[in-house]
Order: structure tokens, then sequence, then C-alpha cells
């Protein structure tokens, strides 16, 4: 059963079926039926309250099932691979301080795919605003690191951030991931997509 990640407080705006078509005016051609009478058309109401929830580039992305929120916590890799479970843990990240972990890692899988005349641009861009000492989202990565990936940067390959990645990679895996699967944001969503009825 698709669900939503909102806050309790959304749940309180909804005024009613007016909602509902203002929800179904946008590709929702399902006919009508009573505020509460069906879950399914209940959900579709929601989507225009959203505000605190996932902020996704989708709105397909926002669509959640308990199956996919349940393979979260298999592992940070299926986490990240999710569209949705990327936005939830950057809203955790925050909570934390300390986005900047995903904000780096998902740069550097976007800078692997970049084409190779536009490298240094990305580099350097990558390099300034997570790798230099006084870069404003700076990464947790010793002196040594920092220095390697800094040459590496200099003269880029689509493999010059690898060895930071993997590092920051892992600081989340141990440290943020834990944290956020014993956290309330995961919690609270996989509890109330599991009150769902299935489909």
């Amino acid at each position: 059963m698709p669900g939503f990640f909102f806050s309790h407080n959304n749940m309180s705006e909804l005024s009613g079926k007016e909602d509902c078509k203002l929800a179904e005016g946008k590709g929702h051609k399902k006919k009508q039926k009573a505020f509460g009478a069906d879950l399914k058309n209940y959900l579709k109401c929601m989507v225009p309250h959203i505000e605190s929830g996932i902020k996704t580039s989708n709105s397909r992305n926002s669509m959640l099932s308990v199956e996919e929120v349940i393979q979260w916590s298999q592992s940070l890799e299926k986490l990240l691979a999710s569209q949705s479970g990327q936005g939830v843990f950057r809203e955790f990240l925050k909570s934390e301080f300390s986005e900047e972990n995903i904000e780096f890692w998902l740069a550097c899988e976007d800078y692997k795919k970049t084409k190779s005349d536009h490298l240094h641009g990305k580099a350097e861009r990558i390099y300034e605003e997570f790798v230099q000492s006084d870069a404003i989202k700076q990464i947790n990565i010793d002196y040594q690191m920092r220095e390697a990936t800094a040459k590496k940067a200099r003269d880029p390959t689509h493999t010059s951030f690898d060895e930071a990645q993997k590092t920051v990679y892992i600081l989340m895996e141990r440290d943020s991931y834990p944290r956020f699967l014993k956290s309330k944001s995961y919690l609270n969503l996989l509890n109330q997509l599991q009150s769902n009825p299935s489909k």
C-alpha cells in the first residue's frame, strides 16, 4: 500500500472533499468517494498538505510502500539506492547538523557520471564546497586525505574523490545510519505505513 511521509499537524489541516478534488485535479482520475470512506482517496488528499515531509523532485518518489521502507533497514546501500530514502535520510542528517555527508556522497555519485570535459569545473566546486579546510560544508576527513584529495582534484579524473567518498560512506554507515534506524522519523514513518490496510 503506498503511503506518504507527513507530520501529524498536516493531518488536521484537511478540510474535506474540496481538498480531495484539488488533489484529484493533479492527474488522479478516480471517481471521488465520500471523505474518509476510501483510504486511498484519503491519502491522495494528503498530497497538497505535505509541507514538512520528503522534498523530492518527483512527486512519484514521495509515495512509499512498507516493503521499501523496511528495505532501508537492511543496509545503507539500499537506503541510498532509493530516492525517497535519500530524502528521508537527508532530513534526519539535517536534524543532526551533518547533512554535508550525504550531500558530498551524492555530489560524488553525480561527479562519476560527468563527461570528461566537465570534470575540472565539477571537481573544483566539490573541493571548494566540501573538502578544503575552510569549506562551508566541510566533511570529516583527516589531514592526509584532505591533502591527497586536493591534489587529485587539481588534475581530476573520474576517481578523484573515491577515497574521500568511501570514508564519508563508512562514517555514515557506522555512525548516522544506526541512529537513523532508531529515530522517530524512521520509526514513525514505518508505523504509519504498517497501520494502513494492505491494498
